[in-house]
């Protein structure tokens, strides 16, 4: 009897012991002080044990398995105050605890969703670049009908002109063709292909939260197409304060702009409404006859709904509907004097319409599933006095993935699936085309130790027609002391054949033959390396320096050249095309005073070309910089200041070197504002150096576009926020 007793109370003491070690676990819901959202990613470790977890996405974190006793509970995140909790366990109550932690810098509250890791932009060893909500309301004053200005002062990024008369643009990355940047809206490649020269001009940026870039091969994370870069454009999302902005503005070259933003948010329900209304008349600078800006009417509406089933789950629809049209050419023929000597026009009619549905989920151990879905429909048609070409294209997208923290990784599984289909209008030639890709790909996101984070993922991607491809990346964070860190990266990418290219725009695509399957996709591979600084010379005055070198490499690219009997033919070059560089960025703050200094030097290059083989288009050294003034709720005013090389045309002839300023103001009246600027108020434009047009008058042909063709232009109008 009482050996049986004296066994079952060791039996019980070993079993009260199992379950004390298994469960004594903490649960911490770790906030920004300042804007009280979770900061993803941070460290929770129980000093003396190897006891560690990574804060989820939500910023919740859980350990398991904490010895009884008195411990030190340390968490730490880059760009926050490390913290240190003295807890005695077992807890008298276990519920989760709330633990702010106070940003060391500004740059810790930005968090980038391109990467998909939820963290801080500090925390992440993916380079990403964010322009935040108030630089990109600075360039809404500039230009609100599109995104054009938003990627303007950056760094690395040109926005080129495409065409004289209608004005079309392309995003350029480090000096590499527009096609080989991937634009998306929330995550959402819809823009590419057909529609790839109106993308930028039929976005409106009123809705928009912030701008993230990553230069450099990023196929890893978004798929084919990623050479370059990708520029993402991401929404603003309703908050429970009820939000209203209105913009009205006019320019001095004859355009109107009206655009509206609403948003809410209510227990179970959400929503935000863009629309947008854009008028320009045909304006014509330099007196020639022809339009520097066309005539264009252009709407958007964009209403997105959004239901909270609980706390955990989100689901997001939204529909994105524009309609543009924009005539170029002769002025008289636009305002309907046509006659046998004004005969010349360029038309650009389009609709695009693009229906989303994103739902989000986090379960109970803070892990999430992500499942994105688009359609997306576009139509174009160009016409010409003598020709036409027209066509639809659709696009299908899906996205699925799976977010775990796994001790000190933070992992993410997923798939994707693309479906592109462009559907010719015109008779004669099939230039019908249509893709596919399907990926699964792998993201481990790890904190080695509080110097060092890796980000390493691998896509495998299977196409149609152009094979599988598999496409790694990895970055590392290196964290050399407070105030100093370095990124390295490295990725590669890929981008299946498509007639639509910057070359075949210029050509109207008239007489280009079909790309047809006998060509090899295009391959690049690339990386960049930084070092960033920041620092104070005094209590008022804050700095902070990045300094980025870059190489890209493509090779098999696709060229499109004469193929005889007036026709042109693409193929793929024998040499590759390199470009290397580096990026220079500083800003200093002192009081109401913000200073930005940018410069870029880019050594772009095509074995291809003949004489310096250097790419076309393509200024050796940019500068930009920016003065802004400001005090909150009050004032803002500025002076911008561009400066761009020499650059090579086609026919290896160089342009003259470009310098253009620009002023702006604001002032605010309580809920409203009125803002002014002046863009390019010394008035450089191509036609002040050189011919633009070039006879006959009643068939033109026009001069490669590389600089601004509008000249001098001042707008000016008024904003609500309600």
């Amino acid at each position: 009897m009482h050996r049986a007793f004296f066994f079952a109370v060791i039996l019980l003491a070993a079993t009260l012991t199992v379950f004390t070690q298994d469960g004594n676990t903490l649960k911490l819901h770790i906030k920004n002080n300042e804007t009280q959202k979770g900061v993803a990613a941070a460290t929770v470790s129980v000093l003396g044990t190897d006891l560690q977890a990574t804060a989820d996405q939500n910023g919740k974190a859980e350990i398991k398995g904490i010895p009884n006793g008195e411990q030190v509970i340390e968490i730490v995140s880059h760009g926050y105050e490390r913290i240190e909790l003295k807890l005695s366990f077992p807890l008298a109550d276990m519920s989760e605890r709330t633990v702010s932690m106070k940003i060391t810098y500004e740059a810790g509250e930005v968090t980038v969703s391109s990467t998909r890791t939820g963290r801080e932009i500090e925390a992440e060893p993916t380079r990403v670049e964010a322009i935040d909500e108030e630089e990109v309301d600075e360039k809404i004053n500039m230009r609100p009908a599109n995104v054009s200005m938003v990627l303007h002062e950056s760094t690395g990024i040109q926005v080129q002109q495409t065409s004289a008369t209608t004005n079309t643009q392309s995003v350029r990355i480090q000096g590499l063709d527009g096609r080989y940047t991937q634009i998306l809206k929330d995550g959402f490649p819809a823009y590419g292909g057909f529609s790839g020269s109106l993308s930028v001009l039929e976005i409106p940026p009123l809705d928009l939260k912030q701008v993230e870039v990553i230069k450099g091969p990023s196929a890893t994370l978004f798929g084919g197409d990623a050479i370059a870069g990708v520029v993402n454009f991401i929404s603003k999302v309703p908050e429970e304060r009820p939000v209203t902005s209105l913009i009205l503005n006019q320019t001095s070259a004859l355009g109107t702009d009206f655009s509206i933003f609403n948003s809410r948010k209510f227990e179970k329900f959400g929503y935000t409404l863009l629309g947008s209304v854009n008028y320009q008349r045909p304006f014509d600078v330099d007196r020639d006859d022809f339009t520097e800006l066309p005539s264009t009417k252009a709407v958007s509406f964009n209403p997105k709904l959004f239901f909270y089933f609980d706390s955990r789950t989100t689901l997001a629809i939204g529909n994105s509907t524009s309609y543009q049209t924009r005539k170029g050419g002769d002025i008289f023929v636009l305002k309907g004097q046509s006659d046998s000597y004004h005969q010349y026009f360029e038309r650009n009619g389009s609709f695009r319409n693009i229906t989303t549905v994103n739902f989000d989920h986090v379960f109970g151990d803070g892990s999430r599933l992500n499942a994105k879905q688009s359609l997306a429909f576009f139509s174009r048609d160009l016409t010409t006095p003598n020709y036409a070409f027209g066509g639809r294209q659709f696009n299908l997208f899906t996205d699925v993935s799976y977010w775990k923290v796994f001790g000190k990784h933070a992992l993410i599984f997923g798939g994707s699936a693309v479906y592109d289909s462009f559907r010719e209008r015109t008779p004669g030639l099939s230039r019908n085309e249509t893709r596919s890709a399907f990926g699964a790909f792998v993201q481990d996101t790890v904190d080695l130790n509080e110097r060092v984070s890796l980000e390493a993922g691998l896509r495998i991607e299977k196409t149609k027609d152009y094979g599988t491809f598999a496409l790694p990346r990895v970055s590392f964070l290196f964290r050399l002391t407070d105030k100093l860190t370095s990124r390295v990266g490295f990725g590669m990418g890929y981008k299946t054949p498509t007639m639509f290219t910057e070359e075949a725009e210029l050509l109207l695509f008239r007489n280009v033959l079909p790309v047809g399957t006998n060509l090899n996709a295009e391959k690049s591979k690339g990386g960049t390396f930084d070092l960033n600084y920041r620092g104070s010379i005094s209590e008022r005055v804050s700095y902070s320096v990045n300094q980025m070198f870059f190489y890209t490499e493509i090779t098999d690219p696709i060229i499109l050249r004469p193929n005889g009997a007036a026709s042109y033919a693409f193929s793929n070059a024998a040499s590759r095309i390199v470009s290397k560089g580096f990026e220079t960025n500083a800003r200093f703050e002192y009081g109401i005073a913000k200073l930005f200094l940018g410069y870029t030097f880019t050594d772009g290059k095509a074995g291809y070309l003949p004489g310096t083989r250097k790419l076309t288009l393509l200024p050796t050294h940019r500068v930009n910089s920016s003065l802004v003034l400001e005090k909150h709720e009050n004032f803002k005013a500025g002076a911008e200041l561009y400066y761009g090389s020499r650059q090579t045309l086609d026919n290896r002839s160089l342009t003259r070197n470009l310098v253009e300023v620009g002023l702006f103001g604001e002032k605010t009246f309580g809920k409203f504002s009125l803002f002014i600027n002046a863009e390019n108020i010394f008035d450089q434009r191509q036609g002040r150096y050189g011919q633009v047009v070039f006879p006959p008058h009643q068939n033109p042909t026009f001069a490669e576009i590389y600089s601004h063709t509008e000249g001098r232009v001042f707008n000016g109008g008024i904003k609500i926020r309600l």
